[in-house]
């Protein structure tokens, strides 16, 4: 029996299906391929186009900043040889604002070093210098470089001030030849703030008085109007220090004959660092007059004193013949923070430390 004519085109179609249908598929892969390569090279220049922009704007930035940073030490210099300029021109406002050309400045020297009560301190010093004419403040702190902070604060206390810093040393910078000290607080500082006196002050035209005001302590505004007439050094009693209700010399008829201290009482000179004023022309009598990190603790005060070659009877009792104290060691703790930790804990983040405290 002859096949049927409908069969044999379908068997011959068939065939004809595949091939084409193969061929479709190689064209569409193909083409597909020459799209993607010619996509990735349309890419590749885009990003190459970029990255050229981005460097361009990079070397761009960069000069920007560079000329940035030299306007910002052009600024930066024009801002010392300012303040320099105010500097002097305080010293001589100060010493002119009381009507007495010859009312001698106090010059009080200040060294501070950072802690969390450091500002809280100085402002509470500051408030009582506030009262006072011809005085110029030198307060120099503990460390390589001056701080934001304390630069901040001496900028609005309203206060005729010089700002120093000096870095106490290491002990071991200090064993020099076998011998092993200790450094002691504030030498550094209370040396660089007499040095910067010797460098900047004229004692013909800017008479004075050198007082060590430590930034721990409270003072009765009696006290300065007192050491301005400090002849060469006066002394007078400090409370609350030693371990006592109060340490002051003793004084007979005007003179000063000894000591009512508790610690060391052996010292020629026992007095505290808030218990003595020293007239300027001594320093400048004495070029080599400063402390010592080499001196025994607790004797800085006597050492310095002893220095200068006077006797008991040379010292001038003040605060009414040293029955008055008009100066305390209040020494504020360190306040505890433990909050700090929870406060961290609740909001995700403690204290906000752009916010100077």
């Amino acid at each position: 029996m002859p096949p049927k004519t409908g069969n044999r085109c379908f068997s011959l179609l068939v065939p004809f299906v595949l091939v084409s249908a193969c061929f479709i598929i190689c064209s569409e892969m193909w083409f597909s391929k020459v799209n993607s390569r010619t996509r990735l090279q349309t890419v590749e220049v885009l990003l190459k186009q970029k990255q050229e922009t981005l460097l361009a704007s990079y070397r761009s930035y960069r000069e920007q900043l560079r000329d940035k940073d030299n306007e910002i030490k052009e600024i930066s210099n024009r801002y010392k040889l300012a303040e320099a300029r105010i500097l002097n021109l305080s010293l001589n406002l100060e010493t002119r604002r009381n009507s007495s050309k010859d009312l001698p400045v106090i010059y009080a020297i200040t060294p501070t070093h950072a802690r969390s009560q450091q500002k809280a301190e100085l402002t509470r010093l500051s408030q009582t210098f506030l009262h006072m004419s011809s005085f110029h403040w030198i307060v120099v702190e503990d460390s390589r470089k001056k701080s934001r902070l304390v630069a901040n604060f001496l900028r609005n206390c309203g206060v005729s001030y010089t700002h120093l810093c000096a870095l106490t040393p290491s002990d071991s910078q200090l064993n020099i030849g076998g011998l092993v000290r200790k450094s002691s607080k504030g030498v550094e500082q209370r040396n660089l703030g007499i040095s910067w006196l010797r460098k900047n002050v004229d004692l013909k035209t800017q008479p004075g008085v050198v007082y060590f005001a430590d930034d721990d302590n409270t003072y009765d505004l009696r006290i300065f109007a007192e050491m301005r007439r400090t002849r060469k050094i006066s002394v007078w009693p400090v409370g609350l220090v030693g371990d006592q209700r109060y340490a002051a010399p003793i004084v007979k008829n005007g003179k000063v004959t000894g000591w009512r201290v508790s610690y060391d009482p052996i010292r020629k000179f026992a007095t505290d660092m808030a218990g003595f004023a020293m007239n300027l022309h001594v320093f400048f009598e004495h070029p080599d007059l400063q402390f010592s990190h080499y001196t025994r603790p607790g004797s800085q005060e006597s050492d310095i004193i002893s220095k200068t070659n006077i006797t008991l009877n040379d010292l001038e009792p003040l605060a009414d013949n040293c029955t008055k104290v008009l100066v305390w060691h209040t020494r504020a703790l360190p306040p505890k923070l433990t909050k700090e930790d929870k406060m961290k804990v609740k909001f995700d983040h403690g204290s906000n430390f752009i916010v100077e405290v």
